[in-house]
């Protein structure tokens, strides 16, 4: 235990070192510190896309799914997969090519100034319910590992986050993300290989999968696994290419760029659905008393899989390595909501309606921007410590429940009104309101209870679980998504003013105009590549030192193995060149 203290204590020690690397490159405007100024390269912007579609729920609730249930959880991450295959087919270059700081600002342009307004009260909030969840999830391994009670661990690790992510802005976020990305990378690559050696090959994983690999327990018809698929194919096209993420793709420098960091956001995730997964599911064959191991935890017991993966297969100092690949996939996810939510606040909020067109400094908008990051930070906790007293809930249901009936509602008109233009002024914020509806209808009456006496079916508790996903965000696609186009029906062009068409004209114009980094921009990659190549080469370094950990021989020889895998991707960031005074002394 005192080892994986002491590897928890170097990732933040590393993180910090981030922080205060990029902390100047962040500071002298607003677009620099709420969105690195636009001018990352593709290999940053796309590994905090990927980060931001990944979280510690990846390693608690949804491989507890995978160790109760199979193959099934996989179908969330395929559609992530798809999901940024069409963002490079189509929609991050045109998401940079918006030209604006905040994703509210682009609202603006798409729907008027009522609707910013609108959207901006609705992003915080729920942005700061789902970083809840994610610090929720984090909570259930520090605290099973550590024997601490929720609550404490809940403040504990939403301090952490929160004292790191006001260190510095966009570029502190991205870098971290980048290093978060190598961290879950060699954790999740070390556990594969682990876990199919020790159960003797995927073959033995499809074959002796108890109820079943495919199916999964409680599971009798195989349409609705299909159904899972296909609509979780549908909704995360929505939820990864709609105008409220696309603060992912403005940190890029251009247009190429984003499509770029769109593509190696789709690799990643494509190779990771094939890895996350392996040890839950070889623990479901190799230790079926995983799910007993932290019985404190009641009900959500089984998010814990991993962690007894870790503990009886691998090598000492592994489940330093796992949470601190916990804590990189939840600071992600909340350090990019506070950055964004705070871009909005200061953007679309403190800047129009309580200066009304004064001029203020940049200097102030970046003091109410991190007053601001403080706030949403403390509230995520409060929020966290609300999930943590639902104990009847799985962590899965939890993150299902939240992102259906609450985010979808949301994400419709933020991605249908990049596809379809002529729509009245209320289209926007009409559809959110409908889409509200139609949730509470899917809660209330479109349920799987009522499917199952319309067919005179008994569904199990898990294909209630499964149906109730599919019929909202089914519901969602047919009425909420045909609302919104509906309003076409009713756009008036007289109703806007000159200006109003204008804006509206700009917006689409420029979607489809390709934006070229100016002739600075050398000297930003050089920057990028020079500090995170010395801070990985940082990393690489600390993880060979683990070789020195007292282990069997291949505990030591996998040790060595990650530490020299990121040592090389350190070496091939660094400019064989660099300005060292250019890049320590920005």
């Amino acid at each position: 235990m005192n080892i994986d203290i002491l590897v928890i204590a170097g990732y933040f020690i590393l993180m910090i070192v981030i922080s205060f690397a990029f902390k100047k490159m962040a500071s002298s405007s607003t677009s620099d510190y709420f969105r690195g100024g636009g001018r990352m390269v593709w290999w940053m912007v796309g590994a905090t896309a990927f980060m931001t579609q990944f979280s510690a729920w990846t390693f608690t609730g949804a491989a507890g799914k995978a160790f109760n249930d199979g193959f099934m959880v996989a179908a969330v991450f395929i559609a992530n997969t798809i999901g940024y295959g069409v963002a490079y087919w189509w929609f991050a270059e045109r998401f940079r090519q918006t030209r604006v700081d905040t994703p509210t600002e682009a609202i603006r342009n798409r729907f008027g100034n009522q609707n910013e307004q609108f959207f901006t009260w609705a992003i915080i909030p729920l942005s700061i319910l789902n970083a809840g969840v994610m610090i929720n999830a984090l909570s259930i391994f520090v605290s099973a590992v550590f024997n601490l009670d929720m609550t404490i661990t809940i403040w504990t690790t939403g301090l952490i986050v929160l004292v790191i992510s006001l260190l510095s802005g966009a570029w502190g976020v991205v870098a971290s993300d980048f290093v978060q990305t190598l961290i879950v990378a060699v954790i999740s690559v070390a556990c594969a290989v682990v876990a199919l050696v020790e159960v003797g090959g995927p073959g033995r994983i499809i074959t002796e999968f108890p109820s079943g690999f495919i199916m999964g327990p409680d599971m009798n018809y195989g349409v609705i696994i299909l159904g899972s698929i296909v609509f979780f194919i549908a909704k995360q096209i929505q939820t990864i290419n709609n105008m409220q993420d696309s603060y992912r793709f403005l940190n890029a420098k251009d247009s190429k760029t984003a499509e770029q960091a769109a593509l190696m956001a789709m690799c990643l995730m494509a190779v990771g659905t094939l890895i996350w997964f392996i040890p839950p599911w070889a623990s479901a064959i190799l230790y079926p008393d995983a799910a007993q191991q932290f019985s404190n935890l009641g009900s959500k017991a089984s998010d814990a899989v991993y962690l007894v993966f870790a503990e009886r297969a691998m090598p000492a100092g592994t489940i330093g390595l796992l949470l601190a690949g916990l804590f990189a996939a939840t600071m992600s996810t909340m350090d990019s909501a506070l950055n964004r939510n705070s871009g909005i606040f200061v953007n679309s909020f403190w800047t129009p309606i309580i200066c009304k067109g004064r001029e203020t400094s940049e200097q102030s908008r970046l003091r109410v921007g991190q007053l601001v990051c403080i706030v949403n930070g403390l509230l995520v906790i409060l929020i966290a410590l609300l999930f943590s007293s639902l104990k009847e809930m799985s962590l899965f249901e939890l993150m299902m429940t939240v992102s259906t009936l609450a985010q979808v509602p949301l994400l419709v008109p933020l991605f249908m009104g990049v596809i379809v233009k002529n729509t009245p002024k209320w289209a926007a914020w009409a559809t959110v309101v409908f889409g509200m509806f139609v949730s509470w209808m899917c809660i209330s009456y479109f349920t799987p209870q009522a499917l199952g006496e319309l067919l005179d079916i008994a569904f199990t508790k898990r294909e209630m679980s499964e149906l109730r996903t599919i019929i909202t965000i089914a519901a969602h696609l047919l009425l909420t998504c045909g609302f919104f186009y509906a309003t076409k029906f009713f756009y008036r062009p007289e109703s806007f003013s000159a200006q109003e068409k204008q804006q509206v004209e700009k917006f689409f114009v420029d979607l489809e105009t390709e934006f070229v980094s100016d002739d600075k921009q050398k000297e930003f990659d050089k920057l990028q590549s020079t500090k995170l190549g010395n801070i990985t080469l940082m990393m690489g370094g600390a993880l060979f030192l683990m070789c020195l950990i007292p282990n069997p021989l291949w505990g030591r020889v996998l040790f060595a193995l990650c530490g020299l895998s990121v040592l090389f991707i350190g070496y091939l960031l660094k400019p064989k060149q660099a300005n060292k005074k250019l890049a320590f002394n920005r």
